[in-house]
């Protein structure tokens, strides 16, 4: 599955292929339906006393109320109930209702045309442009990362058309990269400009606890209908159950394995990581976990490599999920539990910093504390001099910067000091990049030592 893909929404006829899956799936099937009923009732979940033995943790429940059916998921057991938190919001639930077992566990039978939508957490569709085509085979929303011996190795440097990411964080093809930043810094029309311009056949988006007025604004004005038209974008908003939000990234990452798995190289971006921790946070207060760092339950520690580590390269055969994840740091906290863990996990960082935002340059990267463990191989021999000198110029002027400010700097104390004056100006403008504009590899490299000669 690479170049380019159909994006016709009819529906196709079903292959004999399909049938085939439907068959095997149908001759597995527990013919007898099993109920529960719902004995109590929280505001965050429902316990449901019923046949336990058939009961497991991570299995669905459907509560049927008078106005509506609601699916829930099974997230623990408590004194013989199951405890069941829903997707969607359930006021009209109450004591006594019939609720469901289902026999199937959380899946999803993606397709090529899903490219150019933009769906729910439950794989339904939100864009008003009618029915999702159907695949052949119904995947698990849960899926173990192929085995580690297994996986290819990481392939050729990937072109984002993003100086500061080409030129100081060169990614490789199946690589995972975090983007950390605070709220309001850029995070949202990065990602977009990687959409747009990164080399790439499908792109996967997940906006995980996005604020709902953004989500169109993202759509049509960051990510535009040429980024849209090879992507598949997952929608939970931050109104939405926890559920619905953990649900919505691993929805992203299971689609992300579809184009995979099919040899599509994919470009996997999730905004953001750490509303996917809290929304697990939630899920785990609410059936009794303890809390510990920032009130963050064992559970999402556990959970985050078991997401993380699905992105990057296939087997032999298959294509790779070149992720980037968006880190929300708390209070501008680079330290805080969520972040810390998440970065020991992902291949590199990109740290973006209020600072820089506030000074007017966009991307608002610090590239002196931003990295990317594949780049020593990445990079062109004939370049590494030129990022190593450049690193070496920003540095000096980091660390000298308050007292050039405060004018306690005389010119001609250091001739290196002096360079970095001389250079700064040029060097933020190379990195300062418009969201319509791109820039080849080779070209940003020309560009920046065509800088560094000049000082």
């Amino acid at each position: 599955m690479s170049g380019s893909f159909p994006t016709e929404s009819n529906l196709p006829p079903i292959s004999p292929r399909r049938l085939s899956h439907l068959r095997e799936a149908v001759s597995h099937l527990d013919t007898a339906q099993r109920w529960g009923r719902v004995a109590a009732i929280s505001p965050t979940f429902a316990s449901v006393a019923g046949p336990i033995d058939r009961m497991v943790l991570g299995g669905r429940l459907t509560i049927e109320t008078q106005r509506d059916a609601i699916p829930c998921e099974i997230v623990g057991f408590q004194n013989g109930l199951a405890c069941a938190m829903p997707l969607k919001p359930f006021d009209a639930v109450r004591p006594g209702q019939r609720a469901r077992i289902e026999l199937v566990a959380a899946s999803v039978a993606p397709h090529a045309a899903w490219l150019g939508r933009v769906i729910n957490a439950l794989g339904e569709p939100i864009d008003g442009k009618g029915p999702l085509a159907l695949g052949d085979q119904l995947i698990p929303l849960r899926r173990a990362p192929p085995p580690a011996h297994l996986r290819r190795r990481l392939g050729a440097p990937l072109q984002t058309g993003v100086r500061v990411v080409d030129c100081f964080t060169t990614c490789c093809e199946g690589q995972r990269l975090g983007i950390f930043a605070g709220s309001g810094v850029g995070k949202s029309v990065l990602l977009s400009m990687l959409a747009r311009h990164a080399a790439s056949v499908v792109a996967v988006i997940g906006l995980i606890g996005e604020r709902g007025r953004e989500v169109k604004e993202f759509i049509e004005d960051d990510l535009g209908e040429e980024g849209l038209a090879r992507s598949v974008v997952v929608v939970a908003t931050s109104d939405e159950t926890a559920l619905m939000r953990r649900q919505a990234a691993l929805l992203t990452l299971t689609l992300a394995e579809f184009f995979r798995d099919g040899g599509a190289h994919v470009l996997c971006m999730m905004d953001s990581v750490t509303r996917f921790a809290m929304a697990q946070r939630e899920i785990g207060l609410a059936i009794g976990e303890p809390p510990t760092s920032k009130g963050y339950t064992p559970s999402v520690f556990a959970e985050l490599p078991q997401l993380l580590e699905r992105a990057g390269p296939g087997r032999d055969g298959e294509g790779s999920i070149t992720a980037l994840f968006t880190v929300l740091v708390d209070g501008d906290d680079h330290n805080e539990p969520v972040a810390d863990a998440v970065r020991g996990i992902l291949d590199g960082h990109l740290v973006m910093e209020r600072t820089i935002a506030e000074r007017g340059r966009f991307p608002a990267v610090n590239v002196l504390k931003s990295i990317s463990r594949t780049m020593p191989r990445a990079t062109p021999d004939a370049f590494q001099p030129l990022i190593r000198d450049a690193r070496a110029v920003m540095a000096t002027y980091s660390d000298m910067e308050e007292l050039i400010r405060l004018g306690a700097y005389r010119t001609g104390s250091s001739a290196e000091v002096d360079r970095a004056i001389r250079l700064m100006p040029q060097l933020d403008s190379f990195l300062a990049q418009g969201k319509e504009e791109s820039t080849s590899m080779g070209d940003g490299y020309l560009r920046l030592a065509e800088i560094m000669a000049e000082g």
